[in-house]
């Protein structure tokens, strides 16, 4: 006979459990920044592009940031007290609230929940022309790429593609996108989000030797390309088959190689 055990996720400000007291002012503020990732075995992959774009993100939003060490400190904490594969984010935000220019030290709030790998595929991506603020920061509070994935999926489609008011295609809403050419990795010119999934991918297929360029692709360039992926921190890559009302070709390879070099990156403890 097996007996279930429950998982203990946790929910901590500052490296312990938060209250309703500590959580009211971050519900009703939008003045944040965060990352995500996947934690497995208590580790993860690339955790100095995680530090980096909460450090990038502060001195962005705060004008300061916190050391990396308080950071990792934080993220700790929050491991000790729950299973050790999960799915996490870290949120950095002002205790000072929104609609102020009152400064504070910022603080950090981080949630553990059930790990995820994502989708399985394949995608079918509505165009949608949106140029996100603050392109460069993962900050919270975007009703519009929820709207616009109810949109998208309301008209038949999984998700949404963005496109910039150039035409360029930018990033999806909750993802990177990248496209095959049939010899090399397309990553999409335009302003977005940097993904530390991306960041990692793109790092070891260097080492791969996988080719890559970086290029303007927009709705014309489909039917020229032999794939297209979305990825996050659940995963490297999610295969594509449609984009508006082009469809695009199984690239069985490419996808192959983005989960290969996403694989090579080691492992780190926090």
């Amino acid at each position: 006979m097996s007996v279930a055990v429950e998982q203990e996720y946790v929910v901590q400000r500052n490296g312990r459990p938060a209250t309703v007291a500590d959580l009211t002012p971050l519900a009703f503020a939008g003045f944040a920044h965060f990352t995500a990732m996947q934690v497995r075995g208590g580790l993860v992959r690339g955790l100095d592009l995680h530090l980096a774009r909460l450090r990038a993100a502060s001195l962005e939003l705060f004008g300061r940031a916190l050391p990396d060490e308080r950071v990792r400190s934080r993220l700790r904490a929050a491991l000790a007290a729950g299973p050790r594969d999960v799915s996490l984010v870290a949120t950095v935000y002002s205790p000072a609230g929104e609609f102020t220019a009152a400064d504070a030290e910022p603080e950090v709030l981080v949630r553990t929940g059930p790990p995820s790998s994502g989708p399985s595929g394949p995608l079918a991506l509505a165009v949608v022309e949106h140029e996100r603020d603050l392109p460069a920061v993962k900050h919270v509070g975007e009703v519009a790429k929820t709207h616009r994935l109810r949109q998208a999926v309301a008209r038949g489609f999984d998700d949404a593609a963005f496109v910039d008011r150039r035409g360029r295609f930018s990033e999806a809403t909750i993802w990177n996108l990248a496209f095959w050419d049939g010899e090399a990795v397309v990553w999409p010119r335009a302003e977005m989000l940097a993904g530390t999934t991306m960041g990692i991918v793109r790092r070891r297929l260097e080492g791969l030797g996988v080719p890559q360029r970086v290029a303007e692709v927009r709705v014309d360039d489909l039917p020229g390309l032999a794939g297209a992926v979305v990825m996050n921190s659940w995963t490297p890559g999610v295969a594509v088959r449609r984009i508006g009302e082009v469809a695009l070709p199984e690239a069985p390879s490419f996808l192959e190689a983005l989960h290969r070099a996403y694989a090579a990156e080691p492992l780190t403890a926090f």
